[in-house]
């Protein structure tokens, strides 16, 4: 028996590659526009690879910079077929000051100019290119962005010390309560014959900022459209934040109490910073559907 159907022609990699690559992009500007990118911010990368990233403080930089990327991809065909409208001024404006920034940070050592170079770099270049309407489109990758910059020493003393001062006075007050031997000196609290020092990694401004990214990701993951719900939501973050800081120190009191002080230090407490993620996207999302229902019911009661 014979079948009627005709051998196809072999395809190669080709419909892989059209999918991966923009639609009716110029390939080759792409391609130099990226490498001038790698250029300029190839030794940025490095330098924070081996420096701030590799610290707990900093270490969601790389992870900020893979959403970026990820967020980016995902808007790619949409971003080439728009029609290009540039905005020469803006955009040369914009790519000015990013350069400034960039060679006043690489020059000076100021890794806040000098990663932060990036942001206005993006926008100028896509307004130089695409114009407004390409600004729209992938405004929320490069807002995002922000949350990679390293931030300025002096400020984030400032605030962690109150805010590690706080952490550990509730995290204290609250095992004290339900009968743990726990005692606290400002930021070193004392279990059994153990001592432990709240660090700026347990309950600092990093975390929290880290910890308001992943919120806004996820309201962007979710579509929101409504900014007084996205704004109210990005404050309660802040409290959120404040309360999984305090229950990851708690574990970790609780681990070094019945454990140990090596287990405490050890695996557990890179663990405990896992615990502190879940229980803030936990919490960020029985507060989003708390805020669902209190929708639908003003809804149902006003209409």
């Amino acid at each position: 028996m014979m079948s009627d159907s005709k051998p196809q022609p072999a395809t190669g990699g080709r419909e892989w590659w059209a999918d991966i690559l923009p639609k009716g992009a110029d390939l080759i500007g792409l391609l130099i526009l990226l490498t001038g990118l790698a250029v300029m911010f190839g030794p940025t990368g490095a330098h924070l690879a081996g420096t701030v990233w590799v610290k707990d403080e900093q270490g969601h930089g790389p992870i900020i910079f893979a959403v970026v990327l990820w967020l980016l991809y995902g808007k790619r065909h949409a971003f080439a077929e728009l029609v290009a409208k540039p905005k020469p001024i803006a955009g040369s404006l914009l790519l000015a000051l990013g350069l400034m920034l960039y060679v006043l940070g690489r020059s000076q050592a100021v890794l806040m100019f000098e990663v932060g170079a990036l942001i206005p770099i993006s926008i100028g270049l896509i307004l130089l290119f695409k114009g407004v309407e390409a600004l729209r489109l992938v405004w929320f990758p490069i807002f995002f962005l922000i949350f990679m910059v390293p931030l300025p020493a002096t400020l984030v003393i400032a605030i962690t010390t109150p805010l590690k001062t706080a952490v550990s006075a509730v995290a204290s007050s609250l095992l004290y309560n339900i009968g743990y031997p726990v005692g606290r000196s400002g930021v070193i609290l004392t279990v059994g014959p153990y001592q432990l020092l709240v660090a700026d990694a347990c309950a600092g401004l990093n975390s929290m900022f880290t910890l308001e990214a992943l919120g806004l990701l996820y309201m962007n993951l979710m579509n929101y459209k409504s900014a007084a719900r996205n704004v109210a939501l990005a404050v309660l973050i802040i409290p959120i934040s404040f309360v999984a800081n305090i229950i990851r120190v708690m574990i970790l009191v609780l681990v070094t109490y019945h454990f140990g002080d090596e287990a405490g230090q050890g695996f557990v407490h890179g663990f405990a910073g896992m615990v502190l993620f879940i229980v803030a996207l936990s919490l960020i999302l029985f507060v989003d559907h708390g805020m669902n229902a209190a929708a639908k019911y003003a809804k149902a009661v006003f209409k």
